[in-house]
């Protein structure tokens, strides 16, 4: 499946409770989603971004976060780790993916 490290899963759900402050429904699952999709200099890239659960997901809990994944996105995405970085030459999430063949520069896109 995916792991999700300590750092990552802090930063998500504090992401998450901000966001979630001005539209709020309470009666809808939220969580961090994660997806690739087509596109990026490689072929594919990764998207993040909160959203609700959609009937066809995958969810797994880590550290009070809540990760959606669909089905499709699951086939490239088992066995990758979620991490966050906040240091001075790199800040943001990063996707290690053992399932990426070759990916580009910047990181935000690969191939299969």
């Amino acid at each position: 499946m995916i792991t999700v490290t300590d750092t990552a899963a802090a930063k998500a759900v504090l992401l998450l409770e901000q966001s979630m402050q001005d539209n709020l429904e309470e009666d809808k699952e939220h969580g961090l989603r994660m997806k690739v999709v087509g596109g990026g200099c490689s072929g594919f890239q990764y998207e993040l971004g909160f959203d609700e659960r959609k009937s066809n997901d995958k969810i797994t809990e880590h550290n009070g976060l809540k990760v959606l994944i669909d089905p499709r996105s699951l086939l490239y995405l088992a066995g990758s780790t979620l991490d966050f970085n906040d240091g001075l030459m790199e800040s943001g999430f990063k996707i290690t993916n053992p399932n990426a063949n070759s990916t580009c520069g910047c990181g935000e896109s690969f191939s299969v």
